[in-house]
């Protein structure tokens, strides 16, 4: 399957431009009206609800970023959560709103992406409410304490069929988790090795830390930095069951059988929570595809003829291909144009990122998702 057909649809913070434009427009949205103020109520229902949980961008079993900002997740996706557009930030650091992820991608200095909302910046004065939110704790005024305590939300949600791998694991809570009981003996992740669990070959998959962020102890993260996850079917466990299980700070266990829906529970205490999500990435692409779909149509109309720019003709296979690979650029001869297995010292991916001025094609740079494609074909060999 092709990456490059979904490459221009959907809002995805690692692409900012391809967001605006399937937003169809650059207006900023309405400020909230009357009745706005710093709580967390009030800017999920004037902000995060209309302009950041609609289609296509952070809602529904594959949001982009794994950030789903409905109501029911938002919360729980966002306070003490590492960003996965820049790890060393939280995406709501309680009390720091200059540390805060959100922060920075609503304001516009986010240093790996663009602003957010893609239709347009949020007033100032909305984007400091926030921040006197953030600053006052980033407390959660619409929890219902309820007994006994269940899981609300989830991400990667139950069911969801992911094309890259998430980086953590996050699930919500509706009360305050007793943290000394979300442990990998009671928060658990599972990879199938065959589509079928409880078979006797599954795999447990180790967390490089499992933890309840500060100042959100309803949220319980599975790091994922670092494990090496195949395409496979995997299965996470929450349990309320046995001789280890998740409380709450009343100890109340998990109610957390997966009955119709979130949040869990079957209205008992004491129930195993279990979900699946599977992993598919997209087949990489042949020389020949990223020739159909990148070359013919964004360079061949400069890079062709007799006399080619830099003397490379990318008008057909042939001609690229021997233009390409291993072959040592004009613009620095030091490096090639295209060094297989090393993406990072290849010419035409300096170009393309513009890590090298000015960038190629002329007309603007290409989606990172199409860059990506090439530098995976890059790093598998750069065969034909």
């Amino acid at each position: 399957m092709l990456t490059l057909a979904g490459a221009t649809a959907g809002c995805d913070v690692q692409s900012f431009d391809d967001a605006a434009a399937a937003f169809g427009g650059t207006n900023p949205p309405p400020p909230p009206g009357s009745g706005f103020n710093a709580v967390f109520s009030a800017i999920q229902g004037n902000v995060f609800t209309p302009n950041c949980a609609t289609a296509n961008c952070h809602s529904g079993a594959n949001p982009p970023a794994s950030l789903n900002l409905e109501a029911a997740s938002s919360y729980a996706m966002l306070v003490g959560i590492a960003s996965v557009g820049d790890s060393g930030f939280q995406r709501v650091n309680p009390g720091n709103p200059a540390l805060s992820y959100l922060i920075q991608k609503l304001e516009g200095t986010a240093s790996n992406s663009g602003q957010m909302p893609p239709a347009g910046a949020l007033d100032q004065s909305v984007i400091d409410t926030i921040r006197q939110w953030i600053s006052d704790g980033a407390l959660d005024d619409t929890a219902v304490v309820t007994t006994p305590i269940r899981v609300s939300s989830l991400s990667p949600a139950p069911g969801a069929s992911l094309s890259t791998a998430p980086t953590q694991i996050v699930a919500g809570f509706d009360a305050d988790l007793d943290t000394s009981t979300v442990n990998a003996l009671t928060y658990i992740l599972e990879a199938s090795t065959d589509g079928v669990f409880d078979n006797g070959d599954d795999m447990q998959i180790n967390a490089l830390s499992i933890s309840v962020p500060l100042g959100n102890p309803r949220s319980a993260v599975f790091d994922l930095n670092g494990a090496m996850l195949a395409d496979d079917t995997y299965r996470i466990q929450l349990l309320g069951s046995g001789a280890n299980v998740i409380m709450d700070t009343n100890a109340n266990a998990l109610d957390g059988e997966l009955i119709a829906g979130l949040p869990s529970g079957n209205g008992t205490a004491g129930g195993d929570f279990s979900s699946q999500f599977t992993l598919m990435a997209p087949a990489a692409l042949t020389f020949d595809e990223i020739q159909a779909n990148v070359f013919t149509p964004s360079c061949s109309g400069c890079h062709a003829g007799a006399n080619p720019p830099g003397g490379l003709d990318l008008s057909n296979a042939n001609a690229s291909f021997a233009g390409l690979v291993n072959v040592a650029s004009v613009g620095n001869p030091m490096i090639d144009r295209v060094e297989p297995n090393n993406a990072n010292n290849s010419y035409l991916i300096m170009r393309m990122e513009a890590t090298v001025p000015p960038v190629m094609p002329p007309s603007g740079m290409l989606n990172q998702a199409v860059i990506n494609d090439i530098r995976t074909w890059i790093q598998n060999g750069a065969v034909r």
